[in-house]
């Protein structure tokens, strides 16, 4: 058993995600998920890493042709338990660097909403968005969610009291970059880490989004908000999760990208 499955079998994925400051995060990736696919008739969409299934089901369930694809075996047995047989979903164990099971330009909308938190060289991250490219249409969407480093330097390190820790661990660079290895489960980047990864693909961006914003800096208060606080607070969200200026220092970014035509 590698870091990674080891994480994610004791972890409660879709409880992080349906918590008032998860479904933030939740909430905007689906608002980016459907803007992808407006006026697309019967679109074809791909999930790579698609976990416990909290997107490729609710996808499914709707009505949508979706693949969903999964690394960690336990989280597709949940994703499978979840279905009833109705939909129009295919689970497939696989892993994000080799989808050659899968042909070229399939998909009219391909989501890496999980892989490039555990990629840790630029090779494999490459790699991945380039098998993403692959599998979609020419002019067809691609959504890659990444795992920020500022909100971890300022939530865990300093917040968590964690700074000797790390120091001692040397896992921080002289410029306040986060080193990551497998065992420490999650990669962390900097917006300048993501353009430079685009720049070497055929793909236009189209937005960067900052999906969580400042959610998780202030969870226990958002967790506590009546249900009117809480529409105020994603109306305030929503109004700022564009703005460039903040996006650098949300949890989670989501690169929303246009495969050449």
């Amino acid at each position: 058993m590698n870091y990674i499955e080891e994480f994610y079998n004791a972890r409660d994925e879709d409880a992080r995600l349906t918590s008032k400051h998860g479904s933030v995060e939740y909430l905007t990736t689906m608002k980016y998920v459907r803007e992808s696919i407006a006026g697309v008739d019967d679109p074809a969409i791909l999930e790579v890493g698609a976990g416990t299934g909290r997107y490729s089901v609710t996808l499914a369930k709707e009505g949508y042709r979706v693949t969903a694809v999964e690394l960690v075996e336990h989280n597709l047995e949940v994703l499978k338990a979840k279905l009833d047989g109705t939909e129009r979903i295919t689970p497939i164990l696989g892993n994000a660097l080799d989808l050659s099971f899968l042909p070229d330009g399939a998909f009219d909308l391909t989501m890496l909403l999980g892989p490039m938190y555990h990629l840790y060289t630029k090779d494999d991250k490459l790699r991945a968005l380039r098998e993403a490219v692959r599998v979609t249409k020419p002019g067809g969407r691609i959504l890659v969610a990444y795992c920020m480093n500022e909100a971890t330097v300022i939530q865990y390190v300093f917040g968590m009291n964690k700074l000797r820790e790390v120091m001692d661990g040397n896992l921080l660079t002289p410029e306040w970059h986060c080193k990551s290895e497998p065992k420490e489960v999650f990669e962390l980047v900097r917006t300048e880490d993501i353009a430079a990864l685009d720049a070497e693909i055929p793909v236009k961006r189209l937005k960067l989004v900052a999906t969580d914003g400042a959610s998780n800096y202030k969870r226990e208060f958002i967790d506590e908000m009546d249900d009117e606080t809480f529409h105020k607070w994603m109306e305030f969200h929503f109004a700022t999760c564009e703005r460039q200026d903040l996006v650098g220092a949300s949890n989670h970014t989501l690169d929303i990208l246009e495969k050449n035509k």
